[in-house]
């Protein structure tokens, strides 16, 4: 009878301490859960490049992260590389370099870009192709935003879409960091 006891005791030990275990678990993967729906819904952007349009800065297939926090305090600058709302259809995210600050007149003559009726056209070390094309004037309305790729001679972006504008609303972060594929790893510039 003991014996039998013993066993009970020792099966009902065996039990709490599977159960104990389990909820421990439970516990660290809601936890894990937890963080990454905070830091992919208010910190980070994680995003995966469809098109060859910012080549070769990002390439087709890289992955990167965005800093959502990158514009609480500050505006997007001129040569930022942004992900954002793609204004012809929301539903959709692109990433694009910003050209066009609000206020501003944008004008691109045989492929170079003219701000503000300028003499010089914008410096854009950053480009690896001769881009083409007369596009403009365009007027960028004040809390918007004008995009190109840098593969401006592949690249659907301000000059042909519908609504050409992006608002700083609808940008969602600052790509800062690619991290795959892994041996081009690091930092975006």
């Amino acid at each position: 009878m003991k014996k039998e006891q013993k066993v009970k005791k020792g099966s009902k030990r065996a039990r709490r301490k599977a159960l104990k275990e389990m909820l421990e678990d439970i516990a660290l993967i809601l936890f894990v859960v937890i963080v990454v729906l905070i830091l992919q819904n208010y910190i980070i952007v994680n995003a995966q490049i469809p098109s060859g349009s910012m080549e070769t800065t990002i390439m087709t297939g890289d992955r990167v992260f965005g800093n959502r926090l990158a514009y609480k305090d500050e505006s997007p600058q001129r040569g930022d590389i942004v992900i954002f709302k793609y204004p012809d259809n929301e539903k959709e995210l692109f990433i694009k370099r910003v050209i066009g600050l609000p206020g501003e007149k944008i004008e691109i003559i045989d492929g170079l870009v003219y701000i503000n009726d300028s003499e010089e056209p914008l410096e854009e070390p950053y480009l690896t192709v001769t881009p083409v094309g007369d596009f403009g004037p365009y007027e960028v309305p004040e809390g918007h935003y004008f995009m190109l790729g840098d593969n401006r001679n592949l690249s659907k972006d301000s000059r042909v879409w519908k609504n050409p504008y992006v608002a700083e609303k609808k940008i969602l972060a600052k790509a800062v960091f690619r991290y795959f594929p892994f041996d081009v790893m690091g930092p975006i510039e």
